[in-house]
């Protein structure tokens, strides 16, 4: 008769299975993502004036702000004072219109990339917020 060794891995991956096939648990969405920013004022006045979200908490001398987008569904934007970290990522914003959006950053002294459309079905640019943080305006190509 062959003897079969148990190992740790075999005996927490059976656990596993048996707890997943009775509940599996789901995300349901994103609630927030957190900016590091140098400067609230500056953080605050960009994403409240330019990008005109709603400020929900904080504020320009506050250390911690959130905002959100004219969406009560949209996740939302936490800023924390502290030392920044640059080339994390992208955050992404859906808007009516790219191009319109775009203009208007030009218009208030903005240099966005100019946009474009991509392979999986979206028009968009991209441009860094005050912090250096990169953002991503997109809608869906029609």
């Amino acid at each position: 008769m062959e003897q079969v060794q148990s190992s740790p891995y075999v005996l927490r991956k059976a656990k596993f299975d048996v707890h997943c096939s009775r509940m599996s648990p789901t995300i349901e969405k994103i609630s927030a993502i957190t900016f590091r920013v140098l400067n609230m004022k500056a953080s605050v006045q960009f994403y409240r004036n330019v990008l005109r979200m709603e400020l929900l908490y904080g504020g320009e001398q506050a250390s911690f702000s959130s905002l959100r987008a004219n969406d009560s569904e949209s996740a939302i934007l936490n800023l924390e004072q502290g030392d920044t970290v640059s080339r994390w990522g992208r955050l992404i914003f859906h808007v009516t219109d790219v191009d319109a959006f775009w203009k208007h950053l030009k218009e208030i002294g903005f240099n966005p990339e100019i946009p474009r459309d991509a392979s999986w079905g979206e028009h968009y640019f991209h441009m860094l917020d005050p912090d250096g943080h990169e953002l991503s305006f997109a809608q869906p190509l029609q």
